[in-house]
């Protein structure tokens, strides 16, 4: 999906995967359910994700948050999220990826809700905000962060920019 939907021709995915066209066409169907396959297991998974943040102690919550904005300071890829490039390539043409796409953005913003609440009930962000708003917060800054980094930006800045999130929703961020 580096060069998007679009880009991709059916020559480019028998490359790839070492498959004929042919035997592409008989596993898939065509180009566009080979696609809305992959791209609900990548949703799939990326809920399993969502949900595996939720485990763990809460006082440890705000530290899950930031584990999933932050990436290794080597970090050097930028092919970026399926689910955010197909959203934006694919979702105003094809309402079943818009429908996938708002299911599985829906799962990420309740995952950090959940996680705030806990980084609440650890004392570590503000009881009387509003969570939703936060967990909302969260995962723009991730969807900003991604593209950032297809843009090249480097990853210590866009750690420094992580932390700078985390820290704007903690109530002692010295002590995090």
């Amino acid at each position: 999906m580096e060069t998007g939907y679009h880009g991709t021709s059916v020559e480019n995915l028998s490359r790839a995967t070492g498959l004929s066209k042919g035997s592409l066409y008989g596993a898939f169907g065509d180009k566009e359910a080979l696609f809305k396959r992959i791209f609900e297991d990548y949703c799939a998974s990326s809920a399993e994700s969502a949900a595996a943040r939720l485990e763990g102690p809460e006082d440890e919550a705000i530290d899950r948050i930031r584990n999933w904005l932050k990436v290794p300071e080597d970090h050097t890829d930028r092919r970026g999220c399926l689910l955010a490039k197909a959203t934006a390539e694919l979702a105003f043409e094809d309402d079943a990826i818009a429908a996938r796409s708002l299911a599985a953005h829906e799962t990420l913003l309740d995952n950090c809700r959940e996680l705030v609440e806990q980084a609440q009930r650890a004392g570590h962000v503000d009881p009387a905000a509003d969570a939703a708003a936060l967990g909302g917060l969260i995962v723009a800054t991730h969807r900003g962060l991604e593209a950032l980094a297809k843009a090249g930006v480097d990853a210590t800045t866009r750690n420094r920019i992580a932390d700078a999130a985390i820290d704007g929703i903690a109530l002692d961020p010295a002590r995090l």
